[in-house]
């Protein structure tokens, strides 16, 4: 017995290219910077997730993360460290403003969390995390703190997680077309949503970095802070 789905015809196939397509180019967004050095940076960006989705997601992660730090008794709310890197968000956050307006009435936090991990990261939305080691073991300076959190900040008021779970969404969107025109069915969907679900565990790209770099010492700098210290 033949089981296999019968061929595409030229019109499905020339269908389904449209489709894709036509969904790709209505994510695509020209995005622009207000910075950098007012002069403004502008590309385009694959946004078919929307904003308001990824800060949701983002702030379920973030409070799991705290949960099972403060169960761990690694979070830190207060305290000489905390207060310290927390000062230098307080100048941070004012100067996001010239990046993008919305951002600014963001609801920024800080945690600090006790372990040896040499990072940070910043959530959509304004989510900030520091990790003790970065402080401890590099022994930092605040204009060198001040890089570092700039460089994440960046990464937030660029939207590059939301673009990334964009690509992971488009990539799904390949599978479940070609999963409905072949027939695959439930298997096609399992798969198809597998990408957005790892997106947010995947690194940046080598162009998303390049990028948090320019604004992140932008950010510092309108701060105060020595961008000669990245």
């Amino acid at each position: 017995m033949n089981l296999r789905p019968p061929p595409l015809s030229r019109t499905a196939t020339h269908c389904a290219a449209w489709l894709g397509a036509a969904l790709l180019a209505a994510g695509c967004a020209s995005t622009t910077s207000g910075s950098v050095a007012a002069g403004g940076q502008g590309r385009s960006q694959l946004l078919l997730v929307s904003s308001d989705a990824v800060i949701q997601q983002s702030l379920q992660y973030y409070e799991q993360q705290n949960k099972q730090a403060r169960a761990k008794g690694e979070l830190i709310t207060s305290g000489a460290e905390w207060s310290r890197v927390n000062a230098i968000m307080q100048r941070l956050t004012p100067q996001v403003a010239a990046f993008r307006a919305d951002a600014a009435r963001w609801p920024w936090q800080l945690v600090l969390i006790d372990e040896d991990t040499v990072n940070a990261h910043v959530m959509a939305g304004g989510k900030i995390t520091v990790y003790t080691g970065l402080i401890r073991k590099l022994r930092l300076t605040d204009d060198e703190i001040a890089a570092v959190m700039g460089h994440e900040m960046a990464h937030a008021l660029r939207e590059h997680t939301r673009e990334k779970m964009s690509q992971a969404a488009a990539g799904d969107l390949a599978i479940s077309i070609g999963g409905a025109l072949l027939g695959v069915g439930e298997g096609g969907q399992q798969l198809a949503g597998l990408g957005k679900q790892l997106a947010l565990d995947l690194p940046f790209s080598r162009g998303m970095e390049s990028e948090a770099d320019l604004y992140g010492l932008e950010l510092a700098a309108r701060a105060g802070y020595d961008p000669r210290a990245a």
